[in-house]
Formats: structure tokens, C-alpha cells, sequence
């Protein structure tokens, strides 16, 4: 349909014209409109038009697409019926125009073979006589010369048609009218339509098919366009109606580009139809002259007009099948894109409720966005004004970051999808491949909160997990992180670090152990093998004041802890932690026990302190053999 189907077309009306204008002098030649590569290509784009069917069909999604569609699947096959019958008519005119003499300089060998078979027939005809007649006769010695006369004529005769046969069949003209029916035979094959109607089918007859058929067809198109329904968006989400403006923009691009393309193809039908009318006027103009000689014309003047009204009656015909579809064409053209306006137009509606519908579902998502972005803000300021400890800001702020994330993540989702129930279903099937796959993960979410709570820890905390001891340095949503201490002497840093997940609160082996906060009090145990004395109890005595003197250095510190430990739990007494000696027989030797409280910050120094005195009790014991 683009510079070559013009060229071709232009080039055909040139050779029409020329033709047309030789045809006064001898009105029986046959005039094609159209040559043979040229009614191939108009067959070819023809074609390829029809084929777009298959996309209207593809995009027809709503009933009343489906009912453009129907009707125009009519249309089309209409079209490509008459297109057939235009190419076919003027095929036969290409081989009429092949079968006529040739002009002034062509070979004369063609009508030399056709003159004397003429002649030979005639023999044979006078020979087939004349030998009925000698068998009338009888006995007539006549009959066998005359046989074999008439098989030698009858040889001659058959030698003329074979070389006669061989000559038309190698004359270009005639083979190209015979290739070019070969091949529009071929195209129609390829058409499911083509294929099973007949190739003889009359033009008339198809005319007056189409025309009830598209006419009901578009008084129902014309019916449902006159009210497009718009497609239901009350409970599509975003992700739909994203799907559903792109789905109906590309809708419009392939209806305009049909239009385009059938518009196209009008055009083309437009340009052969000129040549076409201008050459059935000349035919008439000649038919109103071979009228006007035979009415002044003699007997054999008119024998020979009969022959040439035959001919010309043949050629209006043949014109006529070719004039006639192609204004059925055009009319069907007309109606097939006025029923791609209204689907157009009907898709462009569809079209503008979408992107109003997603328009609408997008500022609703972005309102409610918003508003919980002002409610975490809210949130965040009542924090940091009404929680002055840092430990339960801290915590409330954890939750009011984990409560509007999930509130968004929320609705963000139930607006991406249709419906609530698929929502559901699909967040229920990733919570379970999520529960699945991240179950230490989850756990150790949740026992964050168990490790943030009244009786969790802190940052600072010394804590024990296992046989670990540490200072509490980091507490992640996952895991935590220990300064790891020295649990001998003045519980220093080793310099590393340890992490534990957070599932180890709902460990019951491993164990989690942490001091009340601002009380680091621990108990310290030495055991000795005391000497053997007369007087163990004064030997206890002496050694429970010894470790008191040290202790009494300590108390003000050991009386503020041990009274913070009281307040928070049950234990009101501060004197359960004074000194003690424990005394027992262990295999004949007296065995001693001697506890006493430290602090964390001077434990070193003080199992230093106590260690002295009790040497120097022991020291200063009449007995000796005293074993530390």
C-alpha cells in the first residue's frame, strides 16, 4: 500500500487509457485495468488487511467488541470476495486480450496452423461425405482409396492441432493469463472463506448477501455504541487498573492502526474504480455505434456485427464484474471503519474511566499514606515529651516504627490487589513460607521484646548466657552483643565481643543471668583446711571478725545495694549480707567455708584483703599445719 502500489497503479491507468483510446477503430479487443503483478498486489494487500481480523479478535474483550467484531468479520469477507471477483474478471480479460490476433510485425504462425487445420477440417468433412455416399453404392471400388485418403488428411490434421496446441502454450501472453489465475486460485486457497465458497459465484448474488447481513450487523454496533458501558472498577485495585488503562491504550493503537490500514485500502480500490468506469463508458459509447451501422448495414454486413455485438456484450460484462465490486467495496470499506470509529471511540471512554478510576485509587493510597505518616509523627513527639526514661522511649519508639511500617505495608498492599479475600489468601500463603523459612529469625524478633521488657536488660547490664559473662553493649531486633569479662578477679574485658540471638530467652539449658540494675554484688567463697586447735569455735570467731574488719571498709556500698535489692524484691533484711564461716569434718580434718560479698569493682582487692587476714589468724593459731 506505499510508492509501489501507486506506481503500479498509475502505470496501469496509463496502459488503460491507451488502450481505451485504440478501441474506436477495433472495439472487440479485451482491455485489462489492471496487469498481472498489479492485481497480485492488490490481492496481497487485500490480504494482509483481512489478517487483522485476528487482532480485533484478540482485543475483543467486552460484548459489544465482540459484536463490532462479528459484524465486521462480515464485511471483511465480503470484501475479500468481491476483491477475488474483481482479480478473476480481469484475469479473463488478460486472456481474451492474449487470444486476440497480433498486431503488425508479431509472427503469423499462429493463424498460418489455424488456416490450414481450418482447411484440412474441411477436407475431412467433404471426404466423410463422399465416402457415405460411395457405401451407398454397391460394391463401390471407391471406398478404400477414399479411407485411406482420409487417414492420411486426418494425420495431417492431428500433426496441425499438437503443433497449434504447442504454440499457444508457448506464447508468453497466453501463459501469463494462465499463471496469473494459478496464482489467485493459490491466494484464495489461503482463505478459509475463499477456500470453501466457489470461485464461480456471481457478483449480484453476493451484493445482495452482504448488504442484510452488514446492515443488521450495523444497526447493532450503532446500538451498543450509542451506550458504552464502562468496565466495573469498584473492586479492582491499582495493580488491575494500571493493567486495564495499559491493555485498553494499546487496544486504541492496534483499532487506529486497522483504520489507517483500511483506509488505506479504500484509496487503493478508489484508483482502480477511475479507470474502470472510464473504460465501461467507452464500451457503451461503442455498443451506441455498432447499433447506429446496423441499422444502414447489409446481410453479411451484419453477420459480421453480430459477432462484434458478441464480443463487446462479453467485454461489458467482464467490465462489469469489475465496476460493480469495487462500489460494493467501497460501500463496505465505509461502514467497516465506521464500526472501528464506534469501537474507538467506545475504548477511549473505557480508556478515560481508567485512568480516572486509578487516579482516584492512587490519591486515596497516598491520603492514607500521609495520614499514617502524621500519626507515627504524632506518635514520636508524645514519646519524646511524655517518656522521660530513656530505656521505655526507646522501646515505645521500636513499636511505633514496627506498628506504621506494618500499618503501610498493610494498605499499601490491600490497594494493590482486587479484592480483600485475595489479599488474604496471599498473605496468608506468604506468612506461612515466611514462618517456615524464618523461624529462628521470628523467634528472635519476639524474644526481643521479652529482652526489652520490665525484667529484660539494658545496655550496661552484666549478664551471663551459658558459661559467657559479659556487658550488655547492643541490643539488636535479632541477636545482642556482649563485651565478653574475665569471671575471675576484677571481671575485666577480655576485648571480644559475643553475640547470642535473642531465642536464647526461650532456652531453658542455655539460661540467661543479669544482675538488678545498679547492684553488682556477687558472693565469694574460700575454702581452708584449718589446723588442728583445741578451740574451734574461738577460731571461727576469729576468723569471721578478720574477714568483718575487711568487709566493714566495703559496707556503705554493700548497704546501698543490698537495699536496692530489697526494694525490688522481697528480701527486706540487709544483714544477710554480712561474712559467714561455715565449719565441718571432712575425713578427720576440720574444714572451713569462709563467704563474704564483694562488689564487681573491688573484687580483686578484696579476696586480696581477705586472703591476708585469714593467713595471719591462721598465723598468729598456736597450732600449726593450717592449709590454705
Amino acid at each position: 500500500m506505499g510508492t509501489r502500489a501507486a506506481s503500479l497503479l498509475l502505470a496501469g491507468t496509463l496502459t488503460c487509457a491507451a488502450t481505451l483510446a485504440a478501441q474506436s477503430d477495433h472495439p472487440q479487443v479485451a482491455t485489462p485495468v489492471l496487469t498481472a503483478p498489479q492485481v497480485i498486489q492488490i490481492l496481497d494487500e487485500t490480504v494482509q488487511w483481512y489478517r487483522t481480523l485476528g487482532s480485533q479478535q484478540q482485543n475483543a474483550t467486552d460484548p459489544s467488541d465482540l459484536l463490532i467484531v462479528f459484524a465486521n468479520q462480515q464485511a471483511a469477507d465480503q470484501v475479500v470476495n468481491l476483491s477475488f471477483q474483481i482479480a478473476r474478471a480481469n484475469a479473463e480479460l488478460l486472456s481474451s486480450a492474449a487470444n486476440e490476433p497480433a498486431g503488425e510485425g508479431a509472427s503469423s504462425l499462429p493463424q498460418a496452423l489455424q488456416a490450414r487445420q481450418a482447411t484440412l477440417t474441411e477436407k475431412l468433412k467433404g471426404l466423410d461425405e463422399e465416402i457415405a455416399a460411395e457405401r451407398r453404392k454397391p460394391a463401390s471400388p471407391r471406398v478404400g482409396e477414399l479411407e485411406a485418403e482420409r487417414a492420411m488428411i486426418a494425420a495431417r490434421a492431428n500433426l496441425l492441432d499438437n503443433l497449434t496446441t504447442f504454440e499457444n502454450q508457448s506464447d508468453p501472453r497466453t501463459a501469463g493469463a494462465e499463471a496469473l489465475k494459478a496464482e489467485i486460485d493459490a491466494i484464495a486457497a489461503s482463505i478459509p472463506s475463499q477456500a470453501a465458497a466457489s470461485t464461480t459465484a456471481a457478483p449480484a448474488r453476493t451484493g445482495a448477501a452482504s448488504a442484510a447481513g452488514i446492515a443488521t450487523a450495523a444497526t447493532a454496533v450503532s446500538t451498543a455504541a450509542a451506550k458504552p458501558a464502562s468496565p466495573s472498577t469498584v473492586r479492582k485495585g491499582i495493580w488491575a487498573l494500571a493493567s486495564d488503562v495499559m491493555a485498553l491504550r494499546r487496544k486504541i493503537v492496534t483499532i487506529e492502526g486497522i483504520d489507517r490500514q483500511t483506509e488505506a485500502l479504500s484509496k487503493t480500490f478508489e484508483k482502480i474504480g477511475a479507470p474502470s468506469t472510464a473504460q465501461l463508458k467507452t464500451l457503451a459509447a461503442q455498443g451506441d455505434a455498432l447499433s447506429a451501422l446496423a441499422d444502414h448495414a447489409s446481410a453479411a454486413e451484419l453477420k459480421d456485427l453480430r459477432t462484434r455485438f458478441d464480443t463487446l456484450a462479453w467485454l461489458i460484462q467482464q467490465s462489469t464484474a469489475i465496476v460493480l465490486p469495487l462500489s460494493q467495496e467501497q460501500v463496505l470499506l465505509k461502514e467497516y471503519r465506521h464500526n472501528l470509529a464506534s469501537w474507538r471511540e467506545n475504548t477511549e471512554h473505557h480508556y478515560r474511566d481508567a485512568w480516572g478510576a486509578l487516579g482516584v485509587r492512587i490519591g486515596v493510597l497516598l491520603a492514607m499514606l500521609l495520614a499514617l505518616f502524621m500519626l507515627g509523627e504524632i506518635w514520636h513527639r508524645a514519646v519524646l515529651r511524655y517518656a522521660h526514661d530513656i530505656q521505655r522511649r526507646y522501646q515505645l519508639l521500636v513499636v511505633r516504627r514496627i506498628v506504621i511500617w506494618g500499618l503501610m505495608i498493610f494498605v499499601t498492599g490491600l490497594s494493590l490487589v482486587s479484592e480483600i479475600s485475595s489479599f488474604a489468601t496471599f498473605a496468608g500463603l506468604i506468612t506461612a513460607g515466611v514462618a517456615v523459612a524464618m523461624q529462628s529469625v521470628l523467634v528472635s524478633v519476639t524474644g526481643y521484646f521479652f529482652l526489652i521488657g520490665k525484667y529484660g536488660i539494658r545496655v550496661g547490664d552484666r549478664v551471663q548466657i551459658g558459661n559467657v559473662t559479659g556487658e550488655v553493649i547492643d541490643i539488636g531486633l535479632v541477636r545482642m552483643h556482649l563485651l565478653e569479662l574475665n569471671p575471675t578477679g576484677a571481671l575485666g574485658p577480655t576485648g571480644r565481643v559475643v553475640a547470642f540471638p535473642n531465642l536464647v530467652v526461650f532456652q531453658g539449658t542455655g539460661g540467661l543471668f543479669r544482675q538488678i540494675p545498679g547492684v553488682s554484688l556477687s558472693w565469694r567463697e574460700l575454702p581452708l583446711t584449718l589446723p588442728v586447735v583445741c578451740d574451734y569455735g574461738a577460731l571461727k570467731a576469729r576468723l569471721l571478725q578478720a574477714v568483718n574488719a575487711v568487709i566493714e571498709r566495703y559496707r556503705v556500698e554493700i548497704t546501698r545495694q543490698s537495699e536496692v535489692i530489697a526494694s525490688r524484691t522481697e528480701v527486706t533484711s540487709t544483714h544477710e549480707w554480712d561474712p559467714q564461716v561455715q565449719m565441718h569434718l571432712l575425713e578427720g580434718r576440720m574444714q572451713a567455708v569462709i563467704r563474704y560479698p564483694v562488689q564487681a569493682a573491688d573484687a580483686t582487692q578484696v579476696d586480696e584483703q581477705v586472703s591476708e587476714a585469714v593467713l595471719k589468724v591462721l598465723a598468729e593459731t598456736p597450732s600449726a599445719g593450717a592449709v590454705v
